[in-house]
């Protein structure tokens, strides 16, 4: 029996109007991830890559393809259905950490819990809390839950953004150069943190770089170049 997949794209194709034409951005992507996978998607700017992590993260609609997650096709979810399933089902985790500034790190992490549970939030909150701020300590955190995101480091800020990705235990992680806004050593620690916690909790890790060095630390890499996948190679 093969191996049960979390995610596949089937012929992704994206493009955006630019003036009196279209800039195609994606021209056929098609990529397949399985439990406790690690994927690096690597590309120069431009290649396509974010648009690519907002096709599959639900984020945006292709212009032809399909998204299966966990078997079930999702690309033509409407918007609160996908966002229900974002934010229980994947966990992003983006370069510039897209942290609430008036919230603390707790109730930031807190955020997609709110959402996936809807009407039930106000007889699970106490139970979310304590989840959240589980993870949190698990991502080094614990002396932090009150403090706001001016008031934490960019390495602590990208802690939460991880912790908030991770909190509904999602199958699939989508990470966009998580350590681009950060400095060799702190993107280590964090790079080494999130490959830990996505590997212990078996979900699927689509990691877009540039860095050869990022992608050193997957399983198989796949490359990017003008919208399509050339190649396809284990991890070093």
């Amino acid at each position: 029996m093969s191996e049960p997949l979390i995610l596949e794209a089937r012929d992704l194709h994206k493009s955006y109007r630019m003036g009196a034409g279209r800039l195609p951005v994606l021209r056929g992507v098609s990529l397949q991830l399985r439990p406790g996978e690690v994927v690096a998607l690597m590309g120069a700017s431009g290649s396509g890559k974010s648009t690519l992590l907002h096709l599959l993260g639900l984020l945006d609609r292709p212009d032809q393809g399909r998204v299966l997650l966990d078997g079930a096709d999702v690309t033509e979810l409407g918007q609160s259905a996908a966002a229900r399933l974002r934010a229980g089902a994947i966990g992003f985790v983006f370069q510039q950490f897209h942290l609430l500034a008036d919230l603390n790190a707790l109730q930031n992490v807190l955020m997609p819990r709110r959402i996936a549970c809807g009407w039930s939030w106000w007889r699970r909150a106490g139970r979310e809390r304590e989840r959240a701020r589980a993870i949190l300590e698990a991502v080094g955190l614990a002396g932090r839950l009150r403090h706001r995101p001016a008031q934490l480091s960019g390495g602590e800020q990208q802690r939460v953004a991880i912790a908030r990705a991770l909190v509904s235990a999602p199958a699939l992680l989508l990470a966009d150069e998580p350590t681009g806004n950060l400095d060799s050593a702190t993107g280590a620690d964090i790079l080494a943190l999130l490959l830990r916690l996505a590997r212990q909790r078996q979900a699927a890790l689509l990691l877009a770089t540039h860095d050869a060095h990022v992608a050193a630390h997957s399983d198989r890499v796949l490359q990017l170049v003008d919208g399509t996948i050339v190649g396809a190679a284990p991890g070093p």
